[in-house]
């Protein structure tokens, strides 16, 4: 199955598994996750992977330690353990090897998984002027939006890779594009995403005079952005997954 799904130069997060941890104070337990590329696929059960960097300095994981895995793969998003079971290097290549020691599972039910969530988040709407700017300058550099207008409050009631859900105390247009700004916690910090929407659905919520439920669909979204929001959604996920069957990481 592995071998199927998973090819050299697919991005993986290597999280930690060992009893190294660090505990926020609202009490939730935080590892370490390292972003790397799949070097070689040498079976079913055992890979090869660049070692992984951060802020320009090689990372020297341990041999034996385990490590949670996630394939961003053009089939999906998929998630094993893993165990490093040799460390080198080879042509300036820093290499670990790597025995699965769990079956490789598609984490996604569908294209992207979608998280119920409560994140606040500030919208407003995106003019003509605007996208044609943007168009101009690649499409999804969301940096150029004048970000100094007034933004509406808003609270993102569940996410995805693709789009998001979110309420709000004004309607919107169909097919009107909004700049979306909120923040998610990756790695125990604080992320904030600009990105650009478009509006599928702006309905009132019945029972709730002057509040609405807005479908929107993200455009033109960075490959960086999707993949921050993706590795954010499998880690809650995997949170509750842990909560609901009674585990304690250790």
């Amino acid at each position: 199955m592995l071998t199927d799904h998973v090819i050299p130069g697919d991005k993986v997060d290597l999280t930690e598994v060992k009893s190294e941890q660090k505990i926020t104070k609202a009490g939730i337990i935080e590892r370490k996750t390292y972003s790397t590329r799949v070097y070689d696929v040498l079976s079913e059960d055992e890979i090869k992977v660049n070692m992984p960097f951060v802020d320009g300095h090689i990372v020297l994981l341990e041999v034996g330690d385990d490590y949670d895995l996630c394939f961003y793969s053009g089939k999906g998003l998929y998630q094993c353990y893993a165990r490093i079971t040799d460390r080198y290097k080879s042509n300036n290549m820093y290499v670990l090897t790597m025995e699965l020691t769990s079956p490789l599972r598609k984490f996604q039910r569908r294209e992207y998984y979608r998280l119920n969530c409560i994140l606040n988040m500030k919208c407003r709407e995106v003019g003509d002027k605007e996208l044609q700017e943007l168009e101009e300058i690649g499409g999804n550099d969301v940096r150029f939006v004048n970000t100094d207008l007034t933004l509406e409050d808003g609270v993102i009631v569940d996410i995805s890779g693709g789009g998001a859900k979110f309420i709000s105390d004004k309607q919107f247009e169909r097919e009107s594009k909004i700049l979306f700004v909120f923040s998610l916690n990756l790695n125990g910090k604080q992320t904030e995403f600009s990105v650009i929407g478009k509006i599928i659905l702006s309905d009132q919520i019945e029972g709730r005079n002057g509040e609405y439920k807005n479908h929107v669909q993200f455009v033109n979204i960075k490959d960086r952005d999707r993949e921050g929001i993706i590795r954010y959604i499998f880690e809650e996920e995997r949170k509750i997954r842990r909560k609901a069957s009674g585990i304690e990481e250790k």
